[in-house]
């Protein structure tokens, strides 16, 4: 799915599960992983990177995934077709997109309201995903 950031960043998101369509128009340049159920897929033939964050919980490396959400926002800010996605593509891509939204400007205290409006009405599902979007804007 293509969800335009209110700066008019444009992100693909997903998840394997066909929760939230597929809209991925070609191979994206780079792509952020949010399971590591895709670190051997044979179809990803473009560069991405994996990280480890188990479902419903929070990214091993706290610190490293807030860097590859900079990283990814600066790359599409640059014009590159970014892809993020988990296995879902609702919980921990919907904390990404949250943290993306706060790059573009949504109010930390309003993300999760703009992300469930714009992306998927489910999106980021617990209170920890909540906080580490706090957690990532008091730092951005």
């Amino acid at each position: 799915m293509r969800v335009t950031l209110p700066d008019g960043t444009e992100i693909l998101a997903q998840g394997r599960l066909d929760l939230v369509p597929s809209d991925r128009p070609r191979e994206p340049d780079f792509a952020l992983y949010l399971d590591g159920r895709w670190d051997d897929d044979p179809t990803v033939t473009w560069p991405c990177r994996v990280l480890g964050w188990p479902d419903f919980g929070l990214p091993d490396d706290e610190r490293g995934m807030f860097a590859a959400v900079a990283d990814l926002y600066r790359r599409a800010r640059a014009g590159e077709l970014v892809e993020v996605a988990c296995y879902g593509g609702i919980g921990r891509t919907g904390t990404v997109l949250g943290c993306l939204a706060v790059l573009a400007g949504v109010p930390p205290a309003g993300v999760v309201v703009w992300v469930r409006e714009h992306y998927h009405p489910s999106a980021i599902e617990t209170a920890e995903q909540e906080r580490l979007i706090d957690r990532f804007a008091a730092g951005a």
